[in-house]
């Protein structure tokens, strides 16, 4: 994988989806802290429905503290790992109020010290909510980097060290929602959907499927 190719993907890319963002639905940086902390071992859909049950009855760090860990349980049990989950939303909300006077903070140390906050959620935040050029490696992006040989890497960390390193910087922004995009329906897991590829002829995988 050369860096014409690497351009080419992304322009094409970007021309398939010009303004891509995250399918989690949000209006405030917190709500999107909260989403994407609910969204382990869960998809953006199942994510979506729980927290329209709870956005409406707290959707700032005070407002979650005063409705209880057991109403917070209530409004997420749909999802995997809700106990947990309801618990760090608690402690999160508890380390925003004492420390960052309520705020989601900006920076990526504040954001991985907040309990449930790990690379991954820190840089989504980063990204979507503050407009930093980061890129969040999940499953789907990981497979996307190795696959198409983009930026291949053993684990998530290499994958985006390499990203950051080989994506132009004029496509960085939005580099992160168009891969995931790109592998949550396109290149997905089993059989990835190569006919419909708008890149099909760029990527170096070795396997494509027939249309």
């Amino acid at each position: 994988m050369n860096d014409q190719k690497r351009r080419q993907i992304f322009e094409r890319l970007r021309a398939a989806n010009p303004h891509p963002t995250t399918e989690l639905d949000w209006t405030t940086p917190f709500e999107l802290l909260v989403a994407v902390a609910l969204s382990a071992q869960s998809t953006d859909v199942g994510v979506n429905k729980a927290t329209k049950r709870l956005f409406p009855l707290a959707n700032t760090p005070r407002a979650m503290l005063d409705l209880g860990l057991e109403e917070i349980k209530a409004q997420i049990k749909t999802l995997g790992l809700f106990n947990n989950k309801a618990k760090n939303l608690v402690a999160m909300c508890e380390m925003l109020i004492r420390d960052h006077q309520g705020e989601v903070p900006r920076t990526r140390e504040g954001l991985e010290a907040l309990p449930g906050v790990g690379r991954k959620t820190a840089n989504v935040i980063l990204n979507t909510a503050f407009g930093e050029p980061t890129i969040a490696v999940d499953t789907h992006i990981f497979r996307v980097a190795n696959r198409t040989r983009l930026a291949p890497g053993k684990n998530v960390d290499e994958v985006e060290r390499r990203l950051l390193k080989v994506v132009p910087k004029e496509f960085r922004q939005d580099a992160h929602h168009w891969l995931i995009l790109h592998g949550r329906y396109t290149c997905i897991a089993r059989k990835p959907r190569c006919g419909s590829c708008v890149i099909e002829d760029l990527c170096e995988y070795p396997d494509k499927t027939e249309p």
